[in-house]
């Protein structure tokens, strides 16, 4: 049985991680309702963030070189007005995060610590240690659990959002066994990313896209779906999560080299800093060849490196290395998804009374292949102009009808093997296209691995219809890049039909 738990129509944000949080803050003194599917800080992406955040604060940068920095990575595909907006906005941002209580890392001045990292032409990366996502969380929860307007829910997962007639009116969710809905006319999503689709990824494994599988069940558009984007050095071990050993350390001189030292990248065009899909792509092609591949830091920061960089040397140590003295073995992992759930300039998606929140949007600020450190900036920027909407939009609302319940349970471990062969770093059409043909008859039956399916049919079909190589999408049947850079569009409906439409050519073919 569902039942009904009347909320006042107040906003419900679903999900609890940086973006949330800012959200939630940002909309005080009116109330709101924070969902969170497991205990606070134990299953949010921006909590492992180590790099940073960016933003022009030195006496050498401006909002310009900063815009400039962020289209370039982005390969054409970013929306210039979005990205200018967000890059003027980052200073003000970290004025108010350190008002909120954020320990970011300051030089011996008392000035703001500023780092490089990879496709950054100035120093402008705010730090807090390297656990700097984990620092912004837990002072901006501090700050949420003392401010009466939110309530906090924890344990709890959103099944689906209810529509009727194209409008949000509630919210179906799950504690332990018990179905009930939270009637609303107004959700944000700040679900996070993708990377538990995969083997190797630095996200939380229950990362499966949540998110993208409400709204595009609710309906909503979705956009470039097709660019996920691999961190290039993540700890190579068996650990999952898999610890990321920080573009900071490559901004501080560590080299990327094989087995026998060779430095690979000497001779790539900004080397170690290049962006990140051309490091991630140089370091996979050595994998594939049959080399290990490591990140030395021996000469840049040796003894210095536990003091620079504490929470990775923690990390490096429990796995029996000393980057102090030894190179650090590392490959590439799912770390980030550009695409999302389309919205505009302040949230908003297509469905009324839905808007998106951090990693699950697509801003257009990100373009093609993310800059490091602009998703932190992203978030604490882009949630002030969500909660701006939220709160100029009508509270009413009217319970309609109780819908009936789904699987409460959703597991990526099923299609993760595949997904990591269909949608990783080199992608191929007709791997593609079995993908699509093997995921579709899972997407509609009731198992756990449902959702997932359905948020890697999404993703695949994307990459199916992009005919090109263009940031982190790099497909080996069509390694060109087309002249003209077009965003890609999607919904549920125009996904199945390119499924099906795949299915029974290949059909036909085997007939």
């Amino acid at each position: 049985m569902t039942y009904v738990h009347d909320i006042g129509g107040a906003p419900v944000i679903i999900g609890a991680g940086l973006a949330g949080l800012m959200t939630a803050l940002h909309l005080a003194p009116q109330p709101v309702v924070l969902l969170s599917r497991t205990p606070l800080g134990t299953d949010a992406s921006s909590a492992l963030a180590q790099g940073g955040l960016a933003a022009s604060l030195g006496e050498d940068d401006s909002p310009d070189l900063h815009l400039s920095d962020t289209l370039a990575a982005g390969d054409g595909l970013c929306n210039e007005q979005v990205a200018r907006r967000v890059v003027e906005a980052v200073p003000h941002a970290v004025e108010n995060l350190i008002r909120l209580g954020a320990p970011f890392d300051r030089a011996i001045d008392g000035n703001l610590r500023l780092g490089l990292e990879a496709a950054h032409s100035r120093r402008r990366i705010v730090h807090a240690a390297d656990a700097t996502g984990y620092q912004l969380f837990h002072a901006l929860l501090a700050v949420a659990q003392r401010t009466r307007s939110i309530t906090i829910m924890e344990g709890i997962t959103a099944l689906r959002l209810v529509v009727a007639e194209g409008c949000i009116i509630g919210v179906l969710a799950v504690l332990e066994s018990s179905v009930f809905a939270l009637p609303t006319r107004r959700v944000v999503l700040a679900t996070g990313g993708i990377g538990g689709l995969f083997c190797d990824t630095t996200n939380p494994p229950s990362s499966f896209g949540h998110g993208l599988a409400l709204a595009a069940c609710a309906g909503a558009e979705l956009a470039d779906l097709e660019f996920v984007q691999f961190h290039p050095t993540a700890l190579d071990t068996q650990r999952r999560p898999m610890p990321l050993i920080s573009e900071a350390v490559r901004g501080e001189g560590a080299e990327l080299v094989d087995e026998y030292g060779h430095h690979f990248l000497a001779m790539t065009p900004g080397a170690e800093l290049a962006s990140r899909d051309v490091v991630a792509r140089a370091i996979a092609n050595e994998l594939a060849a049959g080399h290990r591949v490591y990140l030395d830091a021996r000469r840049c920061l040796g003894q210095k490196f536990a003091k620079r960089f504490p929470g990775i040397d923690a990390a490096c140590k429990q796995a029996g290395i000393d980057p102090a003295v030894e190179p650090i073995p590392v490959r590439p992992a799912a770390h980030y998804h550009m695409g999302g759930v389309a919205v505009d300039a302040e949230g908003r998606s297509s469905v009324s009374g839905l808007w998106a929140c951090g990693e699950v949007a697509r801003t257009g600020l990100h373009g093609a292949n993310r800059l490091a450190s602009n998703s932190l900036a992203e978030a604490v920027t882009t949630a002030a102009w969500v909660a701006a909407s939220v709160a100029g939009t009508s509270a009413g609302w009217q319970w309609h009808r109780l819908p009936a319940t789904v699987s409460v349970r959703a597991d990526p471990l099923p299609v993760r093997q595949l997904v990591s062969n269909a949608l990783g770093i080199f992608r191929h059409g007709k791997v593609l296209r079995e993908a699509i043909t093997t995921l579709l008859p899972i997407t509609v039956g009731e198992t756990p691995a449902a959702d997932p399916a359905l948020v890697a049919l999404l993703i695949a079909i994307a990459a199916f219809r992009r005919e090109e190589s263009r940031g982190s999408h790099y497909r080996s049947d069509f390694p060109g890049r087309n002249p003209e850079a077009l965003p890609s569009r999607l919904t549920l409906c125009t996904a199945f039909e390119n499924a099906v439409a795949l299915n029974w050519q290949r059909s036909e073919r085997s007939c």
